[in-house]
């Protein structure tokens, strides 16, 4: 029997599996990202960690076909970050580094793209080769996937959806700088800024208010037919489904999964997704399938062990 390790690293913890090659999850757990001191503890508490699996499951190093690893950075060639938002790193050689502390293999990826790997293997992209999995959390991720492997481009920055350019007239900042992102209307804070200007200059009673409105708010409204909401979701996914005609025409994928925490809303996201999409996309990619991710948060790991045996 062979194993194999998937790590999930992420700003306040790391989530970790021990798979079967065969993609069987056989154990997960997590421990704390530490982050003082430059994040310096992070690699050795996860090879310790690991050390320890091992020793209690009575697994052989030899036994051990791989370790792969998602981190929230783009990820250059052999497993080099260059800098990190919020573990602390800044160059960092992760390859190298967790391989001399562990004696295994290890593959490294971005921690979007590792779980849009995750999904096509496990997840809500089973039985499909080409998929972008687009995450709408506090910001939006997206990781793509092409023939079944992960394409992360020449610097580490394939995927990254939520900074395509969507709006030639905003006037506020997004998070990265730049202005008009896509981040600035489909994330989870994206929403609640649409819903916050549409409630500052709105007559039309709702059940929303402005002051403590959420993302998930605004979609339990659609479902109770509450006519602002619905209003608010129809800007959302006329942002978000015109985005993903421009990426289905330069990548014609067989489906968009959409993940992360506004996806909780369900299938109702494709009511205003799909015909902004419809609409705007080139004929020959109208056909795109959208599917909801189904692995949640064990995505990552499930992608990092997948990378792993690859």
């Amino acid at each position: 029997m062979k194993y194999c390790f998937g790590v999930d690293i992420g700003g306040t913890t790391v989530k970790m599996g021990l798979f079967q090659e065969d993609g069987t999850l056989l154990d997960k757990w997590e421990i704390a990202t530490c982050t003082e001191n430059q994040g310096e503890a992070i690699l050795p508490d996860i090879a310790a960690s690991i050390k320890v699996k091992c020793e209690n499951a009575k697994i052989a190093t030899e036994d051990i076909k791989g370790i792969g690893v998602g981190v929230p950075a783009p990820v250059y060639e052999n497993g080099i970050i260059k800098t990190t938002a919020n573990l602390g790193w800044g160059y960092k050689e992760v390859k190298r580094e967790l391989e001399e502390m562990t004696g295994c293999t290890v593959s490294v990826g971005n921690d979007a793209n590792v779980a849009a790997l995750g999904e096509m293997w496990k997840g809500g992209g089973q039985g499909y080769k080409n998929l972008v999995m687009v995450t709408l959390g506090t910001g939006v991720g997206g990781g793509i996937i092409i023939d079944e492997h992960i394409h992360n481009g020449v610097h580490g920055a394939g995927g990254e959806i939520g900074h395509l350019f969507v709006n030639g007239e905003e006037t506020e900042s997004c998070g990265c700088g730049k202005k008009g992102c896509l981040e600035q209307y489909a994330s989870a804070t994206g929403i609640v800024r649409l819903a916050k200007k549409k409630l500052s200059n709105c007559d039309t009673p709702t059940i929303l208010h402005a002051e403590s409105v959420t993302a998930k708010d605004v979609f339990d409204a659609v479902k109770a037919g509450d006519k602002v909401a619905k209003e608010i979701a129809k800007e959302f996914g006329y942002y978000l489904g015109s985005a993903l005609t421009n990426i289905a025409t330069v990548l014609d994928p067989d489906v968009f999964l959409i993940g992360g925490g506004v996806s909780k809303a369900g299938e109702i996201l494709f009511d205003f997704i799909k015909g902004p999409y419809q609409e705007r996309a080139f004929w020959a990619v109208k056909d795109v399938k959208f599917l909801l991710a189904t692995l949640g948060n064990d995505a990552g790991i499930y992608g990092a062990a997948k990378l792993a045996l690859e």
